[in-house]
């Protein structure tokens, strides 16, 4: 059969992703990937210095999802299928253009890990985040921004005169549009991906770009890579090179081999073919191969440990088997990131298919000999000159104006292109598409003055590149117009002109909450906990005074606010006032996880341990419990010497 590309419906158990968290991210969510400073003089010197490059002091102007929970139902999720005689393959350009399954059809083995629910949980850099299946990492050290938003989508024509699918976005940590075109070549064992990152601005910027790929795991799964030594960052929390396979006595190649999370960059020579696979104890499975460009490749294990096992059934549901990523980047490692010029642009070609190998030589005591059968067998099935001729017959039809329209991603492109007129063939970023949250900025661009909105409503997100920053320093100083002001400030690393900003805007402001929620988190930024207290105290106060209804948007505020304020309330041992905070919330935000949780810590407090212990032993989850979060563990261990329940079991690393 020909490659065809056509519209489905994939039905899936969903949790609604739900509103996004309206107080702008002022600090980034908690992040391990750090490395101390003296680790670097060990690095090779590209690496050091790319790790040092522009890392993110904050998530602006992204905001937080954190409003899923946990209660799915039957949903449909638009889908498109890619599908020729030997492989189909199932992309979800609603949720971040994720390939969903990646089906083997001689063989009818599915390649991917193809998660059966889905399921946000707290892993992306903004928050909601879904694991399984193949996923494009663009921004910073982490899971994309974009892992549940939706992606611009088309049909284009491809290199073989066939029919190629284009995803495209505008990335906006770092101010970048990026474009991932699917194709499968007639008759092809392997999908083809070219990735276009570009830098339309004049000023270089900071790149970051990861391909994640989630496979099954079992007892005789093996990851191959060309390396025989490799980074390794770990509970430890420190990077550190290691040798491959055996480390501290056993064979981290072999995922379930391991107790504890781990990841390990392989350091892949220069002239080797980039490759990655994941082989069962058959010697089958997926193998990933790119253009030198992408240069990077990775290991990620859960480990067999408990808290690796419970993060992945918290990931999906009972009876689910475990999974490994196996990953491709720009860099030695995901705590790099790399320069790109002004005016530049990244490109390459990435190829995913099945593999079989000999079992006995991949899964034999000789790693040199192991991954000399796997590079034989993918230099069978695609050699590396094939896919250097498939990136160059790929890169003409970057340009090429996508056709028909599969899905409609944000209108942030398009403010973007508006603002600055970039040209961005093949990426077009329509004036239609921008909505509700661009507009104010749209009006901001046109008029010089940043509207007032007709109906009192939480704040709008910031916008906080220096062109906009530089926009609000000159239109008239309104409270909402300073308030924005400040934020753009505040990213910018100019904290005391922040300050300054949003202490002008609340002279006037009829909405104080949102400057005194600003200023609250200066305050604990510059060690004051008591003011901070104090201006998280009244901005509550006002909020629950302003508030106009019960919709989605206010109370998503009420939550968000006082989640935050009530955490600086205890900081400082103002129980009773935390306590009252808790009170004033709706009962259904009472009843979520994470409140029951602060709920639990107030009481414990409050020096009612046995009440703060029956509201663990009457069960709760948290929702949006945070990639590697210990909090669970800590308030357990003020209540009881016991050992932590299996069902609150979450730890990634031994008990310090």
């Amino acid at each position: 059969m020909a490659t065809t590309v056509r519209r489905t419906v994939l039905t899936l158990p969903a949790a609604p992703v739900g509103p996004p968290n309206p107080l702008p991210a002022l600090r980034p969510l908690d992040e391990m990937h750090s490395v101390d400073e003296r680790a670097k003089q060990h690095m090779p010197r590209e690496m050091a210095r790319q790790i040092g490059y522009e890392p993110l002091r904050t998530l602006l102007p992204v905001r937080v999802l954190d409003g899923y929970g946990r209660e799915r139902t039957e949903t449909d999720l638009d889908a498109i299928v890619i599908e020729n005689e030997r492989l189909r393959a199932t992309v979800l350009p609603g949720l971040g253009g994720r390939i969903h399954s990646l089906h083997h059809k001689p063989t009818g083995r599915e390649l991917l890990y193809r998660n059966p629910v889905f399921q946000p949980a707290d892993f992306a850099l903004n928050g909601a985040w879904y694991s399984g299946g193949i996923e494009w990492n663009i921004g910073a050290t982490g899971h994309t921004t974009l892992s549940c938003a939706p992606l611009h989508a088309a049909v284009v024509p491809g290199p073989d005169g066939g029919e190629m699918v284009r995803l495209w976005e505008w990335e906006r940590l770092r101010d970048l549009p990026f474009q991932v075109d699917l194709w499968l070549p007639d008759d092809s064992d392997f999908l083809h991906v070219g990735v276009r990152i570009r830098n339309p601005h004049e000023r270089a910027a900071a790149v970051y770009w990861w391909s994640n790929i989630a496979v099954d795991e079992h007892d005789g799964t093996r990851v191959l890579a060309p390396a025989d030594e490799a980074w390794h960052f770990g509970y430890e929390r420190s990077l550190r090179r290691v040798t491959v396979p055996h480390h501290r006595g056993a064979d981290r190649t072999y995922p379930l081999r391991s107790e504890y999370p781990a990841d390990y960059f392989y350091e892949v020579p220069a002239e080797a073919r980039k490759w990655i696979a994941s082989l069962d104890a058959g010697g089958r499975g997926l193998v990933q191969t790119s253009t030198d460009v992408l240069s990077g490749r990775k290991l990620f294990l859960w480990g067999s440990g408990p808290g690796g096992r419970r993060w992945q059934q918290w990931l999906t549901e009972p009876g689910t088997g475990g999974y490994a990523e196996i990953q491709a980047g720009l860099a030695r490692t995901q705590l790099e990131h790399v320069r790109l010029d002004g005016g530049g642009e990244f490109s390459w070609l990435e190829s995913y298919g099945p593999l079989a190998a000999d079992p006995a030589a991949v899964h034999g005591d000789d790693w040199g000999a192991a991954r000399a059968e796997a590079e034989a067998r993918l230099a069978d099935a695609l050699p590396r000159q094939a896919v250097d001729a498939a990136y160059a017959a790929w890169l003409p039809c970057a340009d090429t104006e996508p056709g028909e329209r599969i899905s409609t991603g944000s209108g942030w492109g398009a403010l973007e292109v508006l603002r600055a007129g970039h040209k961005l063939p093949g990426t077009p970023f329509d004036q239609s598409a921008i909505g509700e949250e661009q507009e104010p900025w749209r009006q901001l661009l046109k008029t010089g003055v940043f509207p007032e909105p007709r109906k009192v409503v939480p704040p709008g997100p910031s916008l906080v590149a220096p062109h906009w920053r530089d926009m609000l320093e000159t239109a008239p100083a309104d409270p909402l117009a300073e308030y924005h002001l400040g934020v753009a400030q505040w990213h910018a690393g100019d904290l005391a002109q922040a300050v300054r900003s949003w202490e002008r805007g609340l002279r006037l402001a009829p909405s104080r909450w949102p400057l005194l929620r600003c200023l609250a988190v200066a305050d604990q930024e510059g060690g004051n906990a008591a003011r901070a207290a104090e201006h998280y105290a009244e901005a509550f106060d006002d909020l629950c005074q302003e508030r106009r209804d019960d919709g989605e948007s206010w109370t998503s505020a009420m939550a968000a606010l006082g989640r935050e304020a009530i955490g600086a309330l205890l900081a400082v041992g103002r129980t009773a006032e935390a306590r009252a905070v808790l009170d004033r919330l709706r009962p259904e935000v009472r009843q979520r996880g994470r409140f029951r949780l602060i709920d639990a810590q107030l009481l414990v407090a409050e020096g009612r341990t046995d009440e703060a212990r029956a509201v663990f032993d009457e069960g709760f989850e948290v929702a949006d419990l945070r990639e590697g979060a210990e909090i669970l563990d800590e308030v357990w261990s003020r209540i009881s010497d016991e050992p932590l329940p299996e069902a609150y079991d979450y730890r990634m690393r031994p008990r310090s």
